[in-house]
């Protein structure tokens, strides 16, 4: 297919996801013009421009890599006040737009280029008659009513009913593992394609493409819109798979992070090679994570059924080890004191078992893998667990659910010094 129909798109951050999904499935739908894709990253922005905005995504599929090549595409570097009109009249013209980029925090910045001082300009130019859907593409809950606070907080009071008629602020749920791979021994062990021949980088996704966003409108609507990608499903409720995301997917993608770690292993793929390690993070997965959303969500989808759940769990661990995504362990288990934040993946999970009444110490032994990894070399006692966990939380977590979660984690703790003494178990009974 080619960029040549009438559907304008702008792709605010280009990494993996904007790259190998909206850019990438827009190019493969043919009803797309040529997007802007916007960066302020130099060396991206020069690369592109100079192969005439064509450039390359790497797809991992079970057997293979292939290579897609895409474009032409416009690229703007919205850190030069010259290119930044050309970014306010693309969204003020486009019919989607999506953000990409490292997290939420990036939504309002104090800089002139910050997106949601791009996006409320670019909306309140907006001469057309219908709205502007945006995807956020960022891994958190409440993306899209974050980004359209702070673009509402751009303009006057008396302008934010009209803006709001002017846009729709859509939430995702990405399941695609993807990633940016920089180093040339590992681009040429998997023979992987750089971004552009300018540019030693390449973009690497898993040929995954089912990706669920909330309901743009209402299907009762009149003139309803609906994504202009097929591969972007809408659900009524995305709030049950965004935490079949987050407290399965991603929690169990960081226990297994955190536990490679400790282990020594390069990716993820190798896990397979540790005795008990797959059935392991299979009995979390399905366990614990499933019995905590089976029982939170029952009924809002077949997913949430012991089968259903399982099923999803069996698939994100096989794509998890595909050995042609090359999935680092450092990937996997970097950033640890985000992912034992209260909300997050891990704590989160415990914190919903509590709820529920379903046991997740696999879960709490990765905390106490995570903690270790946050305090190396003299390892962490059960007294600093505590102390290492609060400087991870928030000042005002609810004390008597605080305290819950650190006496599960106490035993987390202790099950993580018999793991490392002894290794997975040979059967459940341990747990």
């Amino acid at each position: 297919m080619a960029f040549e129909g009438d559907l304008r798109f702008v792709g605010l951050g280009f990494g993996a996801i904007q790259a190998g999904l909206f850019v990438y499935e827009a190019h493969e739908t043919g009803r797309y013009a040529p997007p802007l894709v916007v960066d302020v990253r130099p060396d991206l922005v020069s690369a592109l421009r100079r192969s005439g905005g064509w450039f390359r995504v790497n797809i991992a599929r079970t057997d293979r890599i292939d290579i897609a090549d895409i474009g032409p595409v416009a690229i703007a570097d919205s850190s030069l006040p010259d290119e930044r009109p050309g970014v306010v009249r693309a969204i003020a013209s486009a019919d989607e737009a999506a953000t990409a980029l490292p997290s939420v925090d990036f939504y309002r910045t104090p800089l002139s280029n910050s997106p949601h001082l791009l996006l409320a300009e670019g909306l309140t130019r907006r001469r057309r008659s219908g709205p502007l859907v945006v995807y956020c593409a960022e891994n958190h809950r409440r993306a899209a009513a974050m980004l359209e606070e702070a673009v509402l907080d751009a303009v006057e009071p008396g302008n934010r009913d009209r803006l709001r008629r002017r846009a729709r602020f859509v939430d995702t749920v990405i399941g695609k593992m993807s990633g940016v791979v920089s180093d040339s021994a590992e681009l040429r062990s998997l023979g992987l394609a750089t971004v552009t021949p300018h540019l030693s980088a390449a973009f690497l996704v898993e040929e995954f493409n089912h990706i669920l966003v909330s309901r743009i409108d209402p299907p009762s609507a009149e003139d309803a819109i609906q994504p202009g990608m097929p591969v972007l499903s809408e659900v009524d409720d995305l709030a049950p798979f965004e935490a079949a995301k987050l407290l399965g997917h991603n929690a169990t993608h960081a226990l297994a992070g955190f536990l490679g770690k400790h282990l020594g292993l390069r990716l993820v793929a190798e896990l397979p090679s540790v005795p008990g390690a797959m059935g392991f993070l299979r009995a979390a997965f399905i366990e614990e994570s499933g019995q905590t959303l089976c029982r939170r969500f029952a009924g809002a989808d077949p997913l949430f059924t012991r089968a259903g759940y399982a099923a999803f769990a069996d698939d994100v661990l096989v794509r998890m080890i595909n050995p042609f995504l090359a999935d680092t362990i450092d990937r996997a288990g970097r950033d640890q004191s985000r992912k034992l934040g209260w909300d997050d993946r891990l704590v989160g999970l415990l914190r919903m078992g509590l709820a529920e009444n379903v046991p997740t110490p696999r879960y709490a032994m990765g905390v106490a893998a995570g903690l270790r990894l946050l305090q190396p070399g003299s390892g962490v006692s059960g007294s600093s667990v505590e102390r290492l966990l609060r400087d991870c939380w928030p000042p005002d977590v609810d004390p008597d659910e605080a305290g819950a979660v650190l006496r599960v984690l106490k035993k987390g703790h202790a099950a993580f010094r018999h793991w490392q003494a002894y290794g997975f178990p040979g059967s459940d009974a341990a747990w």
